[in-house]
């Protein structure tokens, strides 16, 4: 029995063996991050890569704000840089752009700020391309990368960093990626036709009139002119200096393997995409967990009424003075208990039912069952986590994409969106008592919660299979369409057009030339016979 047992056990392990082959292989990546709400997206797939048995080297410089040095999920390597984006830039550049939108900039004044905004994102770009320049010239950095042998970049291309450094480690390269430095990432990889497709900014569906399409074209034109003139010059002089004077950095970054995007077609409209972009959006969402005690007794002492939260995100955790008076006098009259993240001083016309917080936990207050309402700025993490619990949002965009975000619930009947503009006390509580007592706001997000659950994978799972494809497969060429290779003239056919245009044109010419000769001699022949 004993030897039956011994030979039984033997029988599994060879059978088992491929399977636990594959389970085991560890993969080595090089990540390459980025700051601010980017990198909490990124962290998450590294802590499910390092859970996988995968190891994991970021990227990251000395003045990294966000992304910590050391960490039970990676290894890191720091680079030493003169100077970078930092939260205090960030954050005055938020405020800025809330001022325009309340009218308390004049004319003047905002054109001149838009063209100090578009310097300082010419200088962003600038010293990402700074930091790559830096790797590149440190010799022994650059021989240790070369000798780590990574499977892979994994690099989130809002900064071109990534994709400079996974080509000139000659690497796969994987994005996480919804955003490019200029643009939205389908752009760059898949047909985008502007008559349905709106560019991100203009607050436009994808059901435009004539006018929107117009204005559609001229967003569009100014996303190229912002790419070609202010930011892909400094990727390009790196690319020049260290990858050879013919590489282009836009044909660069077109040519990563894989496209993991941040997104589904739960949230976005219908658009064409490619083989090689795969869809995680809500990767970073999960079943509720209990709330800490003292949360859970203050959500729970709103009895039937339930809770609303509010959060304005990461990188906003105040507002302007008299606009926070405005929210908390309207809070005040709500039977409803609130939890609000907000970090500034404390609003005078604050009512007993609302508690203010530094942060909560986000994710697990938008599933629990006592929670009716989400007061957001519509970034793409609280969308998603609304998506996924069912939870109707008022949305108060404040800058970038969120005012797109949020159109997107609007359009599908699950947000209402207000203007910070024009936002007072009553414009407030009217918005919130309609997404409070309104059923189809809430029927509307639980119905997009079902489709997003139902799936065969769940989105990380998704991202990880990839992930692990383009490691065993050094790539996934087989994916990547042969378009980011073609000159522009050549995409659009315009040299094949302009050739059978000339085709036509010369048989025209010489049907014409033939008549011509036909008809003469016919009439030479008819003054002969005269």
């Amino acid at each position: 029995m004993e030897i039956f047992s011994i030979w039984s056990s033997a029988l599994v392990i060879v059978l088992c063996s491929p399977l636990i082959i594959t389970v085991c292989h560890s993969g080595n990546v090089l990540v390459y991050p980025i700051e601010g709400s980017h990198w909490i997206n990124m962290n998450i797939l590294i802590e499910a890569l390092h859970a996988r048995g995968h190891n994991v080297t970021i990227v990251r410089s000395d003045k990294s704000w966000y992304i910590k040095e050391k960490s039970p999920h990676y290894n890191s390597i720091t680079v030493s840089v003169e100077e970078t984006l930092d939260e205090k830039f960030i954050k005055e550049l938020i405020m800025q752009g809330i001022d325009i939108q309340r009218g308390k900039i004049s004319v003047i004044n905002f054109f001149r700020m838009q063209i100090q905004l578009s310097g300082s994102f010419s200088k962003a770009h600038r010293m990402v391309s700074k930091m790559a320049e830096s790797i590149f010239k440190d010799s022994m950095l650059t021989k240790g990368l070369q000798e780590s042998q990574y499977d892979l970049v994994l690099t989130d291309p809002c900064w071109g960093g990534g994709t400079l450094l996974a080509n000139y480690l000659k690497l796969p390269l994987v994005y996480n990626v919804r955003w490019l430095p200029v643009g939205e990432g389908h752009f760059a990889i898949a047909p985008s036709p502007l008559s349905y497709i709106p560019i991100t900014g203009t607050g436009f569906s994808d059901k435009m009139t004539f006018t929107e399409r117009l204005r559609n074209m001229l967003f569009y034109w100014l996303m190229l002119f912002q790419d070609k003139y202010l930011v892909r010059p400094h990727y390009q002089d790196v690319c020049h200096q260290y990858l050879g004077t013919g590489v282009d950095f836009y044909s660069l970054m077109q040519a990563a393997d894989l496209w993991l995007m941040r997104v589904d077609f739960v949230f976005e409209f219908p658009r064409p995409t490619m083989p090689n972009v795969v869809y995680m959006g809500g990767f970073q969402c999960k079943p509720a967990k209990p709330l800490p005690q003292d949360l859970e007794d203050f959500v729970q002492s709103s009895g039937e009424h339930g809770v609303i939260i509010m959060s304005m995100g990461s990188f906003v955790g105040e507002l302007p003075r008299d606009l926070a008076e405005e929210i908390a006098a309207a809070f005040a009259e709500l039977p409803q208990k609130i939890i609000w993240r907000h970090t500034g001083e404390r609003p005078e016309t604050l009512g007993n039912n609302t508690l203010l917080v530094q942060w909560m936990p986000q994710n697990d207050l938008l599933g629990h069952p006592k929670t009716r309402a989400f007061v957001a700025h519509g970034g793409t993490n609280g969308v998603q986590e609304a998506i996924y619990h069912g939870m109707p949002v008022l949305g108060i965009p404040l800058f970038f994409d969120q005012y797109d975000n949020l159109l997107r619930l609007k359009q599908r009947g699950g947000a209402e969106i207000l203007d910070i503009g024009t936002l007072n006390k009553e414009i407030f509580l009217q918005a919130l008592q309609e997404v409070l007592h309104e059923p189809s706001y809430r029927m509307n997000m639980q119905r997009l919660s079902r489709l997003h659950l139902d799936q065969p994978m769940k989105p990380l799972d998704l991202a990880m299979f990839w992930i692990e494809f383009v490691m065993r497969h050094k790539g996934a060429a087989h994916l990547r369409t042969e378009s980011y290779r073609m000159p522009w003239y050549a995409y659009h056919s315009l040299d094949v057009i302009m050739v059978l245009l000339a085709a036509v044109f010369v048989i025209l010419l010489t049907a014409v030339a033939i008549i011509r000769f036909l008809c003469c001699r016919a009439c030479k022949r008819k003054i002969k016979s005269d």
